[in-house]
């Protein structure tokens, strides 16, 4: 029997090494879309937005009336926003 809450990082470091080695922003959505459900790509989605907004610097009760979140889910986007060492907070900061 598989232990569903172990974490398998080989497993998760060849996903990031093809996710890594597709070149368009259209296949990469697609390759999402087949490995993920509808379910997850609609949780990543929502991920993205709230950190979207915090990096746009909305306030935190705001984005969980907007988004329907609690403030937990928000609260672990707004610590990665303030790490300097974080790639997600330097990847909003480029776009």
């Amino acid at each position: 029997m598989r232990n569903k809450n172990k974490f398998d990082r080989a497993a998760f470091a060849r996903f990031c090494r093809v996710l890594a080695s597709i070149s368009s922003e259209s296949e990469i959505q697609k390759f999402l879309e087949e490995v993920l459900t509808k379910n997850e790509c609609l949780d990543l989605a929502l991920r993205w937005h709230l950190l979207e907004m915090l990096g746009q610097g909305v306030p935190q009760r705001r984005i969980a009336e907007q988004l329907g979140v609690s403030l937990c889910k928000i609260t672990r986007g707004s610590r990665l926003m303030k790490d300097d060492a974080s790639v997600v907070s330097s990847k909003l900061k480029q776009q």
